[in-house]
């Protein structure tokens, strides 16, 4: 896919995403990484559902800016990811309602923020880890990712919203879209004692899809 395609892609998916409420006023980031080695990250202060593509932050592979308007300040949230995460070709970050309520339960357990609560979450999200709080922008964030080891493709920041890494950016964000509702499931039926998917169910699913799950398991 070429650069200016990937700007528009960009621009299109962020559009989606704000106008369905996943993300209010300014907040939220999404980058690509390119061929070259540097990557397209959405600017500081901008909405994501009025992006401009002339106008996205390109960073080089040294993560120094090289043209369009002065990166988000989440770079170093986005840095972690792809650096521990080889296969990461796109990073998305929101502010989706359900995920930050998630996130600040007493309850969750920083290895797996949600139960195996369906094929399709297990499927594209893999298990979401929960990191503490860190002001947004904060570099030690990135610490605090890369101490997941790249086992986690998704994750939800505690007090602030969920980043997600993908192979691709439609893929990032269909796993972020499935974090949000699964998130909306788990505050829906929280007290409820549903059913989770059982060991066997979640070892048929790894070994037809081919998933690699962190080791934890839920009873």
């Amino acid at each position: 896919m070429t650069e200016t395609r990937v700007r528009e892609e960009i621009c299109r998916l962020g559009r989606s995403l704000f106008e369905r409420g996943l993300t209010p006023g300014s907040s939220g980031n999404i980058s690509v990484r390119l061929d070259d080695g540097g990557w397209l990250v959405t600017p500081t202060n901008a909405s994501l559902g009025s992006l401009d593509p002339a106008r996205l932050s390109r960073l080089d592979a040294d993560g120094r800016l090289a043209s369009g308007d002065a990166p988000t300040k989440e770079v170093p949230l986005h840095t972690a990811l792809y650096q521990t995460r080889r296969t990461a070709r796109a990073v998305v970050h929101l502010h989706s309602t359900h995920s930050v309520a998630l996130s600040m339960l007493p309850e969750i357990d920083p290895r797996a923020a949600l139960p195996p609560m369906t094929a399709y979450y297990l499927m594209k999200c893999g298990l979401t880890a929960l990191v503490p709080y860190y002001r947004p922008g904060d570099p030690a964030v990135a610490d605090a990712i890369k101490g997941l080891a790249g086992k986690y493709s998704s994750v939800l920041l505690a007090n602030h919203g969920p980043v997600v890494a993908g192979e691709t950016l439609e893929a990032a964000v269909y796993a972020m879209e499935e974090l949000e509702e699964t998130a909306r499931l788990y505050l829906l039926l929280r007290g409820l004692n549903p059913r989770f998917l059982t060991p066997a169910q979640i070892a048929d699913l790894s070994k037809t899809f081919g998933l690699t799950l962190p080791e934890h398991g839920h009873e």
